[in-house]
């Protein structure tokens, strides 16, 4: 089917129908109509929507076309695709492109030109094949030429081309099938952000190195743009350092916090320690009662006894003269008769020694 060689009728049928054929462009992109050197020569009788959603024919798939511009290609094209291709059990589907002279005649003028429009549907995974510089408004001879069963688009009445609805006569041949418009993404909603955002955009290739020529600046503009460009920077810079010196001081409060933690946690612990030592019922009063108990002791000893035992003489051993070798001091006699006692005390004294 989308080889350049000859191929019969029942090659291209048992090629439109086998899985193979139906996962080439999953691989590759699709083809152009007009590269395709064997067109469909399966029997094309008419199909219903009713049958079509059966799953018949059994023989070939059923062709389904959908066209459009297709502008900056973004995912409401795809997805718009995505339903043309489901719609039918086995599906075969081609994607018509119109030219860059019909769209500027009918439509306005588009971002990309027909060829990047183009390439942009043939790498869509849901495309079977693309049809170049489609008609803006379908013919039965151009239905017929390319075997279509059934058009697919929005049920939204596209009037244009001095017609109310450009799909009025295949809505009327039982041809259409509707799809749903994906809302907040369109080609004309990407165009508006840029038209608004223009300042923006424009600043930001003259700083990825376009000129004001390519870009259609004014010089005026250009030099505005660049100092804007400037400041933006200036202000990037301090956001910056802002963003650093936050983070700093973060640090410095976590680690003052721990720091404050840690202190309280110490001061608690050295105040018990020192009421546990100095406390009314401390270790060091209990100690310092002791030392000075026995400080007192050592300073005051208790009084050794008055008398000690006397020993017992024995009676074989002669008594031991005593000295005596302190001096005896004797206060002098008050009288005459004093003094004769003591003499005689004396001398009986040393008798009773004899």
């Amino acid at each position: 089917m989308v080889g350049h060689q000859e191929c019969t009728m029942e090659e291209n049928i048992r090629d439109n129908c086998t899985p193979k054929f139906l996962r080439k462009t999953l691989t590759a992109p699709a083809p152009f109509a007009d590269e395709v050197s064997c067109q469909c020569q399966a029997p094309h009788e008419k199909l219903t929507i009713a049958q079509a959603r059966l799953g018949t024919p059994v023989d070939r798939p059923v062709r389904v076309y959908a066209d459009g511009i297709f502008d900056l290609f973004h995912s409401g094209h795809a997805r718009a695709l995505m339903q043309a291709k489901t719609l039918f059990p086995n599906s075969y589907l081609l994607v018509g492109v119109c030219s860059d002279n019909l769209t500027h005649k009918f439509k306005g003028f588009t971002v990309m030109n027909e060829a990047e429009r183009y390439e942009a549907l043939r790498h869509c995974r849901y495309v079977d094949e693309v049809i170049r510089d489609a008609p803006w408004t379908l013919t039965p001879e151009f239905l017929e030429k390319h075997k279509i069963d059934f058009v697919a688009h929005d049920d939204i009445p596209y009037s244009s081309a001095g017609s109310d609805d450009v799909y009025k006569h295949i809505k009327e041949a039982g041809m259409f099938v509707p799809t749903q418009r994906t809302e907040g993404i369109s080609t004309s909603d990407i165009i508006t952000r840029i038209v608004r955002d223009y300042d923006v955009y424009a600043r930001r290739n003259l700083q990825r190195g376009y000129t004001a020529k390519e870009l259609n600046v004014s010089f005026i503009n250009e030099k505005k743009y660049r100092f804007q460009n400037q400041v933006d920077k200036m202000k990037e810079k301090v956001k910056t350092v802002e963003e650093r010196s936050k983070e700093f001081v973060n640090r410095v409060e976590e680690k003052s916090h721990d720091l404050i933690q840690k202190w309280e946690e110490k001061s608690r612990e050295f105040i018990g320690n020192f009421l546990e030592l100095f406390g009314p019922d401390g270790a060091w009063k209990q100690m310092f009662q002791e030392r000075s108990s026995r400080m007192l002791q050592a300073l005051s000893p208790k009084q050794s006894p008055v008398s000690s035992p006397t020993r017992s003489r024995s009676p074989s051993r002669s008594p031991s003269p005593t000295f005596s070798w302190l001096p005896i001091k004797s206060s002098p006699p008050s009288s005459p008769k004093a003094a004769s006692a003591s003499i005689s005390s004396l001398s009986e004294g040393d008798e009773d020694e004899k």
